[in-house]
This record gives structure tokens, C-alpha cells and sequence, in this order.
């Protein structure tokens, strides 16, 4: 079962799965179309009710959880009821957890949530600490071991077309009118925390059912290392997308009061290269199974109707 499965990542998680053979339901919102009779979408929103009555009907050898949870105690309340309806549950996290500690980023990395001295940051930001808040209660409160963390860089496809803190459909906007994105030069040659979310789906589904996983976290990723002004060439390349790489105070100015500022300091500021021999040892994954970053670019671009 894939909770909350229809959006990037879960597309691709659903794909690799059905690939392996399995059967999948795919709880989701969006509007989607079976591909074969080895799927089912159930448009719903996620309750305990709904999970009630998917778990009375069915036992389910996996679930993977794409929900967030900005709220631990929110997450501690379903916990103990996915994880007593399944043999492996995976839990999504963040390669956002991640101080700028270490280089390459590994999955003993030092974490914001231990390290971070920043005390407006540890009040006010959400999504990095609430995803380490929910790893440490996995492993320190919860009780079970049927669990895996998976922690995935942002993962891009026809939805969206991420170069540092622009996403959805704004590069193609720009590319489209001609318009220079303004993008902070202290990112330009760090590497970004970026990856195809063919890559990424293809990561998680191949965690599943391995009894080695149980208990582990992961950083999902191909590790092509790539930096965000390599990225952008391939933008301009491939869209004729131009960009302007400014002054970081000048930059900021655009995220004052805004929460995403916290995205900005604490994770595209941050050199993001990984160390991914973790995961390819426990999926049994090579470099060779992976679709290069640009190649999946062109690959969604032609999904969202743009000719290449």
C-alpha cells in the first residue's frame, strides 16, 4: 500500500513496484489511471477509518507513508496502527535532516536536530525537524522494528522543475517568456540535493520486503552530484532557460517572513553531496540502474508537453 502515493515520488514508487510484480493500492487525491489490473487507486482522503476498512479487507506485506506529519504527536498516533497491519512499513523522511557537517553526506551524518544552535530555526522550521523528530521516534519511543526510513533529495518530474528554491512550472514559465530567474551565487557550485524521481521511486520500492533494512534509515539518491549551476546548464540547454545568479542578501530579500527561508539556509546553502552506498548495498542497485539527471529532465519535459 502506498499512503498518500500519487504525487512525484509516489508515481515512481507505484511504477518500480508494479515492475517487480507486485500488487499495489494507491491511496491518492490526484486522478489516475490503472495501468494494468495489478493496481487500484482509491481516491480518498487518508482517515483511520478508510485504513480501518483497507486493513480489514486486505493484509498488506508493505506500506510505504508519504504523508507529512509537521506535527510528531499526530504521527505517533498512527504509528502503532500501520505498523501492526503490515510486515514493513517505510517511513518518509528527509535528506533535509542533515547538518552541513560532513561531506559526503552519509547516513551517520550529523542531523539539525542534534546539532543546530539556531534557536528561531529550531521554534519556527518544520519540515527538516519534524522528519528527524519522527526518525528519533522510531527509534526511541515507538516500540516496533518493522520500520524503515527512507530520506529522499528533492525529487523533480513533470510536476515540477526544481533549480535551488524554484519548483513547480516556473522554469518553464520563464523559458517560455524569456524572463532571467534570480538565483542565490553562493549555491551555484554546491552540489544539489537533486535527483529524478524515476531514480528515487526505483530506490524505495527496492528497500522493500529485505529483513536487512528493518530498523535502518536511508538517504535515497543516485548520487550524481551534480552542482545547481550544472543543473541550470542543462535548463538553458534543454528549454533555453536563462538565469542570473545574485547576491545572496539580495536574494533574501525575496524570503523575508517567509518560511521557506529555512529551505534556504539550512538546505540549499548546504553542499549536498551524498554518499549513496548504503542504500546500493541494501537494494542491490548499480550506477548503472540509474537514469542520468539530464535524460530524466528530457523525460518529463515531454510528459508536461514541451518539445524536445
Amino acid at each position: 500500500m502506498l499512503i498518500a502515493g500519487g504525487g512525484t515520488l509516489g508515481t515512481y514508487t507505484e511504477l518500480e513496484l508494479l515492475r517487480l510484480g507486485y500488487k499495489v493500492d494507491v491511496i491518492c487525491l490526484e486522478e489516475k489511471i490503472p495501468c494494468c489490473d495489478r493496481v487500484r487507486h482509491i481516491k480518498e482522503y487518508v482517515s483511520e477509518e478508510l485504513l480501518l476498512k483497507l486493513f480489514q479487507e486486505n493484509r498488506y506485506d508493505g506500506i510505504v507513508s508519504f504523508m507529512h506529519y509537521p506535527n510528531i504527536q499526530e504521527y505517533k498516533k498512527i504509528h502503532p496502527f500501520l505498523s501492526a497491519n503490515t510486515e514493513h512499513l517505510i517511513f518518509l523522511s528527509s535528506y533535509r535532516v542533515y547538518a552541513d557537517c560532513e561531506h559526503p553526506i552519509r547516513e551517520t551524518s550529523p542531523m539539525l536536530l542534534d546539532v543546530s544552535r539556531d534557536e528561531e530555526f529550531l521554534a519556527k522550521e518544520t519540515y527538516a525537524l519534524s522528519k528527524a523528530k519522527g526518525e528519533r521516534y522510531l527509534r526511541q519511543e515507538s516500540g516496533t522494528s518493522n520500520w524503515t526510513a527512507v530520506r529522499p533529495v528533492i525529487s523533480f518530474s513533470q510536476r515540477r522543475f526544481d533549480i535551488v528554491m524554484c519548483s513547480g512550472r516556473q522554469v518553464l514559465t520563464c523559458a517560455a517568456t524569456g524572463e532571467a530567474l534570480k538565483l542565490p551565487a553562493v549555491t551555484k557550485n554546491l552540489t544539489a540535493g537533486l535527483d529524478w524521481a524515476g531514480n528515487s521511486g526505483k530506490l524505495i520500492a527496492n528497500l522493500l520486503f529485505k529483513e536487512s533494512t528493518l530498523g535502518e534509515s536511508y538517504t535515497v539518491s543516485s548520487a550524481q552530484g551534480y552542482t545547481w549551476g550544472e543543473i541550470a546548464e542543462m535548463y538553458t540547454d534543454l528549454v533555453g532557460a536563462k538565469f542570473e545568479w545574485i547576491d545572496t542578501e539580495e536574494y533574501m530579500n525575496f524570503f523575508r517572513g517567509n518560511p521557506n527561508i529555512w529551505a534556504l539556509l539550512y538546505d540549499r546553502m548546504f553542499d549536498r553531496g551524498i554518499d549513496n552506498s548504503k542504500i546500493l548495498a541494501a537494494t542491490g542497485l548499480k550506477k548503472s540502474d540509474f537514469t542520468p539527471i539530464k535524460e530524466g529532465i528530457i523525460r518529463e519535459l515531454r510528459l508536461a508537453g514541451w518539445e524536445i
